[in-house]
């Protein structure tokens, strides 16, 4: 079965740095789009970063400067290194793979917490 799981949340202070992975299983990144995503408390779910089969990548506005989107793909993994992390970067992180015609599934998230 195809599969994602996301792993390296947790809690840091302002301004750290954490990174997180997605580990995708049943299907090789070079055929999806993998789309981190991110769900602060109280909010709609917003786009944070994503790389395309080909190995393209774009990162949401607030995200330039702070966060990276790579991946392995002899790994089978995707990677969000966030740095300079806010309080405002507080929420349930997610990634989701997009594969052709088939519905977009997701990962269960992972939560990062940051205060300061």
């Amino acid at each position: 079965a195809m599969r994602v799981v996301e792993s390296g949340g947790g809690s840091i202070q302002t301004g750290g740095s954490l990174r997180l992975t997605c580990t995708a299983s049943g299907f090789v990144l070079g055929d999806a789009t993998m789309i981190w995503y991110r769900t602060p408390p109280g909010k709609e779910h917003e786009f944070v970063a994503g790389v395309t089969g080909d190995g393209l990548a774009s990162i949401a506005d607030y995200a330039k400067g702070r966060f990276t989107a790579t991946r392995d793909l002899l790994k089978n993994e995707m990677y969000l290194q966030m740095d300079s992390l806010q309080y405002e970067d507080t929420a349930k992180y997610s990634c989701a793979a997009v594969i052709g015609d088939l519905t977009p599934f997701y990962g269960p998230g992972v939560q990062v917490t940051v205060s300061s």
